[in-house]
């Protein structure tokens, strides 16, 4: 019996030492979220209701002011376009921390809408909004997978090269 005891407790703490914590995870990552930008229209950053956040669409804003611009499949690659959801990833949880405190609040990535500024006849949305996506399971584990779109766009604001929205579920 005791011996049942031991191993329900090494699994539990197992478990618990096997959460990832994603203030830690950026860190690790080198990965240092920027200042969060007023919005420049009528809109907030953030809407909540409940226990869900509503995130505005947000753009590859580099740290040294601009974004990354241009059509995927014209004026950039999809490696190229996948940078940018990544980068629009970390502007994201810009946006979290900022309106959490922590991102350790975070409980789930819900749902994401990535828009991708393309020519017309290109097929892979998907591979660009991976960016995005994968970022998001690295920072949070399981707890970062999500319900997704990746939609394909013919323009999108200041010619960026993607767009990205969210939905997150947050801890109390």
């Amino acid at each position: 019996m005791k011996f049942f005891h031991i191993s329900i407790f090494l699994f539990f703490f197992g478990a618990i030492q096997a959460q990832i914590n994603p203030e830690e995870k950026l860190t690790q990552m080198g990965i240092e979220l920027p200042t969060v930008a007023s919005p420049v229209g009528n809109y907030v950053n953030v809407v909540q209701t409940g226990n869900l956040l509503f995130l505005a669409g947000k753009g590859p804003s580099l740290p040294e002011g601009g974004y990354i611009t241009g059509k995927i499949g014209q004026d950039l690659s999809i490696a190229d376009g996948y940078n940018a959801a990544r980068l629009t990833g970390i502007n994201q949880l810009a946006v979290l921390k900022d309106y959490l405190g922590s991102l350790n609040r975070v409980k789930r990535i819900v749902k994401v809408l990535g828009m991708v500024n393309a020519v017309e006849n290109f097929e892979n949305h998907p591979e660009v909004i991976n960016g995005f996506s994968d970022l998001m399971v690295e920072i949070f584990g399981t707890k970062g997978k999500h319900a997704r779109a990746a939609v394909g766009m013919g323009s999108l604001p200041r010619n960026i090269a993607v767009e990205i929205e969210m939905i997150v579920e947050i801890e109390n």
